[in-house]
């Protein structure tokens, strides 16, 4: 399978299709600016494993990378994530009818 993701929104996706990746995110909202050191460590990988996984969020827009002096610091971008949002939003209302239908299904076999 191609590394290669063209569309914003592909390289979000393919950004969160990773557990670890996600947790990186999740850690960012709770403590924003953590350096890639805290962030490896926290994760129990070596700093050239999590500088993969933090390219992959960055080449997603998903973070920025600062430094100062010797440390980096990360920080969450959200703004890709509103697009995919927004994507996932339109094809909610199938599944909101999908899931009525089988909440009244199993209501229904449940009565006497």
């Amino acid at each position: 399978m191609a590394k290669y993701h063209s569309s914003g929104m592909d390289r979000t996706f393919w950004a969160l299709a990773d557990s670890t990746r996600r947790g990186v995110l999740q850690r960012l909202i709770d403590e924003p600016g953590l350096s890639v050191s805290a962030l490896a460590e926290s994760f129990s990988l070596k700093l050239p494993g999590m500088t993969k996984h933090l390219d992959v969020l960055s080449d997603a827009g998903l973070i920025t990378r600062t430094k100062t002096g010797r440390t980096v610091a990360v920080t969450l971008s959200p703004a890709p994530m509103q697009e995919a949002i927004a994507w996932l939003n339109r094809y909610e209302r199938f599944w909101s009818v999908s899931l009525d239908r089988l909440t009244a299904l199993v209501e229904q076999d449940g009565e006497p």
